[in-house]
């Protein structure tokens, strides 16, 4: 609601006037109005050209002009001027002012030398210092104490302290050695050796320091853990990934899928729901390090049969050569292995010529062929499909090079044509051993192997044999065996 002059109350949104309309028109101040009433400051930036603006205009030039009749002057006050800086006022000032590093600015305190200050010719040496060296492949002790900055007498004398407790060769390469040099009379001798640790063993830290008798060995066995590791899981949709996402190491996995593959067909046999069980060897020092081994167990469990692989060397000591058993290897849990082929062929190449009656393509008639051609490039290795006695190893006929192994049972295998022979007659073959390189002598029209197999003297199809041998434990090697087993199938998962 508003006041008006000689009106009654009005309410808002009422009377002629219409709603929310404010009276801004200022009362008239009379002849009779107070001096005390008058606004002498009013603002300047509202109804300019008022009688209102116009005295406070007025009184805005009267106050500026009170204040500059009012004022002091501007007269500046003197002060002493300070001498410049010179010397070494000027360094210590410098160094302590704050400036732009162009302008030769400092940090800290710099204090100029004095008289007392006398200048060195040469730096002092440190009392010590603290060095490392590294030990390459196939690098002697001393020699890397040499490169390191020990000198060669103590270089050699700490070879031989090392030698005592731990064999120099036996030291994995890339082992770091932490050195120590003391203080030396004059710059012309090399720094005495006053500590030096490091690593010997995985499960031996060796220590030597200097005292008054000369270098001493300190060394500090390191406990080791050597519980087996042993994962189990679903093959899922990967036996590889699903076998890494377990924790697996990748080299014992590609082991494992090796081993099984021996019995198994991966993509085949192996389903989504089968279980693998990974036993590999691990130890654990009490320092906190971890280090993975071989693997020692491959195991699928399909539910309806278990596949069950532990790696087994009877004695190594004792290997005999006729004997599959004897020369360690994949064995099941009744102590039976088996060893196939490397691959279906023994050499990687292409059949240009199968087993049986074709025309020959020198001769010009049909006759038996009684092998297989594999057409490779000259000079590619050639392999024994299993093991051998060289019957024969030279040149013979239409044959060219040619050898011939003994495998026992009636069994013998001949490769022909070759460019070179890599074996000798009476000598024993392994599996997978090369034996030659594919040639192109003889009665040949290019580089190729000639593969005959025979059974008792008659000439087969060398596609219907299966290379393989099985062997089993018996006796004291089964019993052990036995035990082993039963030793690792008692380790607890994750433990």
């Amino acid at each position: 609601m508003y006041l008006q002059k000689d009106q009654a109350l009005e309410l808002a949104g009422g009377g002629a006037r219409g709603f929310g309309r404010a009276l801004d028109r200022q009362p008239d101040i009379g002849p009779e109005a107070a001096p005390s009433r008058i606004d002498w400051v009013p603002d300047l930036g509202t109804r300019i050209g008022s009688r209102d603006w116009w005295r406070g205009l007025a009184t805005c030039t009267v106050l500026c002009a009170a204040t500059v009749m009012l004022t002091p002057g501007f007269k500046p006050l003197l002060g002493a001027v300070p001498s410049p800086l010179a010397g070494a006022e000027w360094e210590e000032t410098r160094a302590q002012g704050i400036a732009p590093l162009g302008q030769g600015a400092t940090t800290g305190r710099r204090m100029a030398a004095n008289d007392l200050v006398a200048p060195l010719a040469d730096a002092p040496e440190r009392p010590t210092l603290e060095l490392s060296a590294t030990l390459g492949q196939g690098d002697a002790f001393d020699r890397a104490l040499i490169r390191a900055g020990v000198g060669r007498n103590d270089a050699e004398a700490a070879a031989a302290l090392v030698a005592q407790s731990v064999d120099p060769r036996a030291i994995p390469a890339g082992t770091r050695i932490a050195l120590t040099l003391g203080r030396r009379p004059d710059r012309t001798v090399a720094r005495p050796l006053d500590k030096l640790d490091f690593r010997a063993r995985f499960d031996l830290a060796l220590s030597l320091t200097r005292g008054a008798g000369g270098l001493t060995v300190n060394r500090k066995p390191i406990a080791v853990d050597t519980t087996p590791l042993r994962i189990q899981g679903l093959v899922g949709s990967s036996l590889y990934r699903s076998a890494r996402a377990a924790g697996v190491p990748g080299k014992a996995v590609e082991s494992f899928i090796k081993a099984i593959s021996t019995r198994l067909l991966i993509g085949r046999d192996v389903t989504a729901a089968d279980t693998f069980d990974v036993i590999v060897e691990r130890e654990r020092a009490a320092t906190g390090e971890t280090r993975i081994g071989e693997l020692l167990f491959a195991g699928i469990d399909q539910a309806r049969r278990k596949v069950q692989l532990v790696r087994f060397a009877p004695d190594a000591t004792n290997v005999d050569a006729d004997d599959e058993s004897s020369r360690g290897g994949w064995f099941d849990a009744n102590g039976q292995t088996e060893r196939r082929a490397v691959s279906g062929m023994p050499v990687t190449g292409r059949i240009t010529s199968n087993y049986g009656m074709r025309f020959h393509p020198l001769l010009g008639f049909t006759r038996m062929h009684k092998g297989l051609d594999i057409g490779a490039p000259y000079g590619s290795p050639i392999h024994a499909m299993t093991d051998g006695i060289v019957a024969f190893a030279g040149r013979t006929g239409g044959y060219g090079n040619f050898v011939k192994l003994m495998h026992g049972g009636g069994m013998a295998s001949g490769y022909g044509h070759m460019s070179r022979i890599a074996v000798s007659s009476g000598t024993r073959v392994r599996q997978g051993q090369v034996i030659g390189y594919v040639g192109s002598t003889g009665m040949s029209t290019g580089p190729h192997l000639h593969w005959e197999v025979w059974k008792n003297g008659a000439a087969i199809n060398p596609r219907s044999v299966s290379f393989a041998s099985v062997a089993q434990l018996s006796g004291e090697k089964l019993r052990a065996f036995k035990a082993r087993v039963a030793q690792l199938l008692a380790i607890r998962v994750g433990a």
